[in-house]
């Protein structure tokens, strides 16, 4: 094995890069990659036109045009999102409620954590705000609400081409919603389970659950209960 692969270090390239085409400058370890202000600024893109090519009901396709740092311009696709939510709840019996439904773009039903897409007021264009969608989306997918909530974070699910933040949640202390209980969307078909806790967790990490924000969720979970929360 060439002596440097047994080291670790990239091997260079003729023009002084790295392996990975990154220039020597850049490696090293006193770069800190949560709080790079030269490599963001390095990496910015401007964007320079925007124009949508198809609005649906809830998504809108558009291409932009960016300019980057360099000077250099391209086209990017990007699907606008207004944002979604993701609740992990767990029951009195130390279950998750899981819902099955069928995904036409997986083309198979998957066993998912409840979630939904932040509503948009049609009039102002105003988003719904999280905490709000949590509690609706909650209620309306397994028919629970929540005396005690956690926000766990939030993530962009497919930020290479979408705007879709997904906000997280942990939903306890959990009741039946009998009195003007919401229900699903017309378009909806919902099986709900409950799962005990490290069941769900086992099947998140095993690949029985194939749904990444129900994965993130879980496994968000088993980190909290690892560390006592």
């Amino acid at each position: 094995m060439p002596p440097w692969r047994a080291t670790g270090s990239p091997r260079p390239r003729p023009d002084g890069s790295g392996a990975n085409g990154l220039p020597a400058s850049t490696r090293g370890p006193t770069i800190d990659p949560f709080a790079d202000a030269a490599a963001e600024a390095e990496l910015h893109e401007t964007t320079l036109a925007s124009r949508v090519i198809h609005r649906g009901r809830t998504l809108a396709f558009r291409v932009d045009t960016i300019e980057r740092a360099d000077g250099s311009r391209h086209q990017r696709e990007i699907v606008g999102h207004p944002g979604a939510v993701a609740i992990v709840a767990v029951d009195a019996d130390d279950r998750v409620l899981l819902v099955r439904q069928f995904r036409t773009a997986a083309g198979k039903t998957l066993l998912e954590i409840p979630a939904g897409t932040l509503d948009v007021d049609e009039t102002t264009g105003a988003v719904e705000d999280p905490d709000e969608a949590a509690r609706r989306e909650l209620e309306e997918e397994t028919g629970r609400r929540a005396a005690r909530w956690q926000k766990l974070g939030s993530f962009w699910t497919a930020p290479g081409f979408a705007t879709e933040l997904m906000h997280l949640y942990l939903a306890t202390e959990l009741s039946v919603a009998d009195d003007g209980r919401l229900g699903p969307d017309e378009d909806e078909a919902l099986l709900l389970s409950a799962v005990p806790v490290a069941e769900a967790i086992a099947a998140a990490e095993d690949g029985r659950i194939e749904d990444a924000k129900s994965i993130v969720g879980l496994l968000r979970l088993a980190r909290l209960r690892a560390h006592g929360g």
